[in-house]
């Protein structure tokens, strides 16, 4: 009996170290990085099903974002953009899916040719230089969705001359419209509580501003060498006014 028992306990081993061995082999076999045609993806969730652009291939001047992509037999939902377009210089127009709901770090930055960008409802967060360098882009409505816009943003849109800023963003980024040398109006919504430290240096065009009620800090040089600015208007919430 006892020998009947080791033996059936040993097949057990043999087989669970079997499965084991398969399972790692798949797993490392497993590639989480593919490509398209025109962009590089890289898979954020397996089960979930759950993918983001983390590069260009070879792409048109006008793209379209898939909102699903194929890999293995298996579909996967677009959710995110990380260095999506970096210093994609011939891109001059992308239309986003609504299955994005974050626009990640340097997604779109140095796309000197970028004219227009169309930022769906369902992306809530624009990540540090996500279109830090975009020359060419000249207005942007940031929707409800957003909550946050990143360090350096939108810094050195020249052409930007116009921004609408959703009434669900809480914080402006560092240095996150700095340098918009065009830009001559800006709403901050009642949403926004900071502003960080030369959120709009250098914007040379805007004369004026009116911060709302919700915000308390207004942190270092916000609004520094911004030449034009004649009148601002400062509510009795703020607290903190730095350098």
């Amino acid at each position: 009996m006892k020998t009947n028992h080791y033996q059936q306990m040993k097949k057990a081993l043999i087989l669970l170290i079997c499965l084991l061995t398969t399972v790692a082999a798949w797993a490392q076999s497993f590639n989480y990085f593919f490509r398209g045609s025109e962009l590089k993806y890289e898979i954020i969730n397996k089960d979930a099903h759950t993918c983001e652009v983390t590069g260009w291939v070879s792409i048109a001047n006008n793209v379209i974002i898939p909102e699903s992509v194929s890999y293995l037999d298996e579909s996967y939902t677009v959710t995110k953009l990380e260095r999506a377009f970096d210093d994609c210089s011939s891109l001059t127009s992308v239309t986003i899916p609504n299955s994005v709901t974050s626009i990640g770090e340097s997604a779109f930055a140095g796309c000197s040719s970028l004219t227009s960008v169309t930022i769906p409802n369902s992306v809530t967060s624009i990540g540090n230089d996500a279109f830090r360098n975009c020359f060419s882009l000249t207005s942007v409505t940031i929707p409800n969705s957003v909550t946050s816009i990143g360090w350096n943003a939108f810094m050195y849109c020249s052409s930007l001359t116009s921004v609408t800023i959703s009434n669900s963003v809480t914080f402006i980024g560092s240095y996150a419209f700095s340098n918009c040398n065009s830009l001559s109006s800006v709403t901050i919504p009642n949403s926004v509580t900071t502003i960080g430290i030369y959120a709009f240096s250098g914007c040379s065009s805007l004369t004026s501003v009116t911060i709302p009620n919700s915000v308390t800090t207004i942190s270092d040089y916000a609004f520094y060498g911004c030449s034009s600015l004649t009148s601002v208007t400062i509510p009795n919430s703020v607290t903190t006014i730095k350098y």
